[in-house]
């Protein structure tokens, strides 16, 4: 299906195309009735905003598989997906080893040219790159409510909660995981509903399997023999 296609189908289902915008890799067509889809040149179509579900449905998206992909070498290219992260380096170098082992680029925002940009500038530029994101919440700092010492507990950084924020608003929930480490004693970013917790304790081996289920189930393609 390409970009035209996903056009015309919008219309024979009785979508009102109010708008298009040029992304950073891909296409993004604003509807009348809320509804946003993202065309991403790495293969996948992404849906968000208001009657998200039904338009899925009707683009054949329940199941989501990329529409419409560049290949090298007869090989699919690597997908990327967007790394939010604080002060544990250990879990960072961890999950970027793991994903480059998956044949998944991350997008690690302290690696990335600033070319003039303020830091939420920058991050707002790398986010349309990536149709997932994986969220390290690790006890990097430590809070309580005012003159409730007591209830002191780890928390992730205030960066990692900002951003985790923003990719729920871009990508939607169900597209954003939460690596929880130490699930016991460090605080959940968020209470909201629906959210992808996946907690681990030593090494960031023990989220694999489920993470490779999540990140399956959007799209991406990974070999099980190499979790």
């Amino acid at each position: 299906m390409t970009f035209e296609e996903v056009k015309e189908s919008l219309s024979k289902l009785g979508y009102t195309i109010k708008g298009e915008k040029e992304l950073l890799h891909g296409v993004q067509i604003r509807l009348e009735n809320g509804g946003i889809v993202n065309c991403y040149n790495n293969g996948n179509i992404n849906v968000q905003g208001k009657n998200a579900s039904e338009i899925k449905s009707g683009l054949g998206l329940e199941n989501p598989i990329p529409q419409f992909q560049a290949k090298v070498n007869n090989q699919k290219a690597p997908e990327e997906v967007f790394v939010v992260y604080g002060h544990d380096t250990t879990a960072k170098t961890q999950l970027e080893a793991m994903l480059r082992r998956w044949n998944v680029e991350p997008i690690i925002l302290d690696q990335l040219p600033s070319e003039g940009k303020t830091i939420i500038e920058k991050l707002e530029n790398y986010t349309e790159r990536a149709s997932f994101c994986i969220v390290l919440a690790t006890p990097d700092d430590e809070g309580h409510r005012k003159d409730h010492p007591e209830e002191k507990a780890y928390r992730a950084r205030q960066n990692v909660v900002l951003e985790l924020g923003m990719m729920l608003s871009k990508l939607g929930r169900d597209r954003v995981a939460i690596l929880l480490r130490n699930q016991d004693e460090t605080e959940r970013p968020s209470d909201i509903h629906g959210l992808i917790y996946i907690p681990f304790k030593d090494d960031i081996a023990e989220v694999a399997l489920p993470l490779a289920k999540e990140m399956s189930t959007k799209g991406y393609s990974i070999d099980i023999k190499r979790l």
